[in-house]
């Protein structure tokens, strides 16, 4: 009999690092996936991007409700509460033998009380990471680690941490960046598909940007994104292509997209607002910007840190939210600076040196084959007391 393995996603760019991992898990002889799907995939104020998992074939098993009323961290709590309370009845109800839930997200975070509080063994990607800048990222990694029963880090210095948190060192497996799957196979939109999606012209610059929220500074999301979408008008004055994308459903997230509102207002010629792109998309105007053509990644995301090395793109990253964490040479780091940002921006739209040096990074994610070594792992590891009873190592 297949193993049930329920996998968790509650957002886009979580669901775009797990397509890797949800593919192979549906692929393997002895695994059967089952999809929940919950937070701003079901929230049309952030893309209700549901209808990207539709669109790439998965069947989804079921929805979970993760209610946040309003843009603040007391309705993040309650977000969490609520999605708790959903996606327990649903866990219930199909008795899985794992459960897959990734990163560091308050919704990731619901996923895992649930899942370990049922006694139904959970695996975590991506602990062990560090994000010092403000947000809650790591306090919610960390914790998901000491619940989760298997951990599957994207580097060597992460796993070493979760071993160092006490995590028994058979529970622990270094399979890299899932992402990169997708990226080694040439799973990504071309230059000439993105030139007739979106208008661009292929002779001329691109910068994608995306700048979340930085949580415990949430009140001052939209000051600190103004500088950011002056240097992003500036740049687009001068010609370059500017893709502006939404941020998380984070507190603060609503105020960062009136801002962007307010551009896509403006109708300014060479900038555009999209809700989400789409992996395929977002991972094609990567490799427009790094290595088929000439462009920066501008935001503090962390794919700017984790997915464009593979490019060879360059990168500006904005403020705090992405202090500390592991990164190739190919980032330049601003303050909430509009002429620094401009500055960065046009250092890696226009130096040759520096492009060049870009795209000659050693990536420390890994290569791709995340996803299958993941799969792999859930089929062969023995179920049982062993498995769910932890034990901490000193």
């Amino acid at each position: 009999m297949k193993r049930k393995v329920a996998i968790f996603t509650g957002n886009r760019a979580e669901y775009g690092l797990q397509f890797p991992i949800i593919k192979a898990i549906n692929a393997h002889p002895e695994l059967e996936g089952y999809l929940f799907v919950g937070g701003a995939h079901l929230d049309e104020d952030f893309g209700a991007t549901k209808s990207e998992i539709e669109r790439d074939g998965f069947a989804i098993h079921a929805e979970v409700r993760m209610t946040m009323r309003h843009d603040t961290l007391a309705a993040t709590a309650q977000a969490i509460g609520s999605g708790i309370v959903s996606l327990s009845e649903g866990l219930d109800a199909l008795k899985p033998d794992f459960l897959v839930v990734y990163a560091d997200r308050f919704e990731g975070l619901a996923a895992v009380v649930a899942g370990t509080q049922m006694g139904i063994p959970t695996a975590h990607i991506e602990g062990g990471d560090i994000t010092e800048g403000g947000a809650l990222d790591d306090s919610v990694r960390h914790a998901m680690t000491k619940l989760a029963h298997l951990h599957f880090t994207t580097n060597e210095e992460a796993a070493e941490r979760v071993r160092k948190l006490g995590e028994e060192p058979w529970r622990v497996y270094n399979v890299g960046f899932p992402a990169l799957d997708l990226i080694a196979q040439g799973s990504y939109a071309s230059p000439e598909e993105l030139a007739q999606r979106y208008g661009l012209d292929l002779a001329r610059p691109v910068v994608i940007f995306t700048q979340h929220s930085v949580t415990t500074e949430f009140e001052d999301a939209a000051a600190q994104v103004l500088p950011a979408l002056a240097a992003m008008r500036r740049l687009a004055a001068e010609g370059v292509q500017v893709i502006l994308t939404y941020p998380n459903n984070d507190a603060g997230g609503k105020a960062i997209i009136a801002e962007l509102e307010k551009v896509a207002a403006e109708k300014l010629p060479n900038i555009q607002v999209h809700k989400s792109l789409g992996r395929r998309n977002y991972h094609g105007v990567l490799h427009l910007c790094g290595q088929a053509g000439r462009g920066v990644y501008a935001g503090n995301s962390s794919s700017g840190i984790k997915e464009t090395a593979i490019f060879g793109c360059p990168v500006v990253n904005i403020g705090s939210r992405q202090q500390g964490r592991l990164r190739a040479d190919n980032v330049v780091d601003t303050g909430y600076d509009a002429e620094a940002i401009h500055a960065a921006c046009a250092r890696g739209i226009h130096d040759d040196a520096w492009r060049a040096h870009c795209a000659a990074v050693t990536n420390p994610y890994g290569s791709g084959n995340a996803g299958p070594r993941i799969a792999e792992v859930l089929a062969t590891t023995p179920l049982g007391a062993a498995l769910v009873q932890k034990k901490m190592t000193f």
